[in-house]
């Protein structure tokens, strides 16, 4: 049985194994290079009450996260929050991403932020069409934004109004 809850500390490695392998196979995150234990307890502790993160638990293990983190550190962006989810590699494909969006976009609502923004690169049609299902618009593409294995790539802007 699925369980979505608040993330804690001790989640905090099986996240970081989640985000690595996205880091180095996949355009889901445009980082580069994998983070580090401290940077992602660094991460994890500078969320804010109105970014929560979630983690999706299935019979004792981590299989997804999801967090709503800072837009902008300009203060007229304070209810603006950014959309992360991530599901771990073996589990890719059972509806947990959904889930997970939908319940961390609720939460976004929830801690009062006005809206959700999400960034997905144009080659992930999967992250596109759950964000479409559960309500999320397209508002924009930027063109050849980011460089990764070797190719520019577009990224789709999409948001979410409370």
């Amino acid at each position: 049985m699925l369980l979505i809850r608040a993330a804690t500390d001790t989640d905090q490695d099986s996240i970081l194994e989640i985000y690595n392998e996205a880091v180095l196979n996949s355009t889901a995150t445009f980082d580069t290079e994998p983070r580090s234990h401290e940077k992602q307890y660094q991460w994890f502790h500078s969320h804010k009450e109105n970014h929560p993160v979630i983690v999706a638990e299935e019979n004792g293990s981590i299989t997804g996260w999801a967090s709503l983190s800072s837009w902008s550190d300009k203060k007229a962006y304070d209810t603006t929050v950014e959309v992360s989810v991530y599901v771990h590699v073996d589990h890719r494909g059972k509806g947990i991403g959904k889930k997970l969006l939908q319940i961390i976009t609720l939460e976004g609502k929830k801690t009062k932020n006005h809206t959700a923004i999400s960034r997905i690169a144009a080659d992930n049609k999967v992250s596109l069409h759950i964000h479409e299902q559960i309500g999320y618009r397209h508002i924009g593409v930027f063109k050849e934004a980011g460089m990764k294995f070797g190719k520019y790539i577009d990224v789709y802007l999409m948001q979410y109004l409370y």
